[in-house]
C-alpha cells in the first residue's frame, strides 16, 4: 500500500511514534494488552485472574489491597476478580488474623491446576506476541521497561 493509498495512521503513526517515546509506549501497551486478552478468552482465564493466581502462588496469601497495589489493579476491580476467582473455586478468602477488616485471599489446588494451565501457553504467547525482536532485544526491553516501573514503586 503506497502512503497515498493507506489510511492516515499508516503514514502518520509511525513517524510520531518515533518522535515521542511516550505515545509509542502507549501503543505498545494497547497491542500487547489487545493480545493478551485474545489469548486470556482462549484458555478461559482472565489476564487479571491470571496475575492474581501467579502472585497467590508465588507470594502466599495476600490482602485483597497488597494486590491491587502490587499488580496495579483498580482496588474496586480487584474484588470482581476475587469474587470470580472464588466463586469459581480457585480462591478462597479469609478473614485476615492480624486485620480483621481484611480479607487473606488464598489460591486453591483447582486455582495452581487452571495457573498451570495458563502458564503452559505463556512461552509461546510471548513468541507470538514479541516475534518482531531478536531474544536480544527482547531482554534489553524487559531491562529497559523494568526501570521504568521501579519509577513509580
Amino acid at each position: 500500500m503506497s502512503p497515498r493509498t493507506a489510511g492516515p495512521e499508516a503514514v502518520y503513526f509511525p513517524r510520531l511514534a518515533t518522535e515521542r517515546l511516550d505515545i509509542a509506549l502507549c501503543r505498545a501497551s494497547a497491542v500487547v494488552a489487545r493480545a493478551a486478552e485474545a489469548r486470556a478468552s482462549e484458555s478461559g482465564i482472565g489476564v487479571g485472574q491470571h496475575l492474581v493466581l501467579k502472585m497467590l502462588a508465588e507470594v502466599g496469601p495476600s490482602s485483597q489491597r497488597v494486590l491491587s497495589d502490587q499488580l496495579r489493579i483498580d482496588r474496586s476491580v480487584m474484588v470482581g476478580i476475587c469474587d470470580g476467582l472464588e466463586g469459581a473455586g480457585h480462591v478462597r478468602r479469609e478473614r485476615d488474623a492480624g486485620d480483621r477488616r481484611a480479607y487473606a485471599v488464598t489460591i486453591t489446588d483447582s486455582g495452581r491446576q487452571l495457573l498451570a494451565r495458563a502458564e503452559a501457553g505463556v512461552p509461546e504467547f510471548l513468541d507470538d506476541t514479541f516475534k518482531a525482536l531478536t531474544p536480544r532485544e527482547r531482554h534489553q526491553l524487559s531491562t529497559l521497561i523494568g526501570k521504568l516501573l521501579h519509577l513509580d514503586a
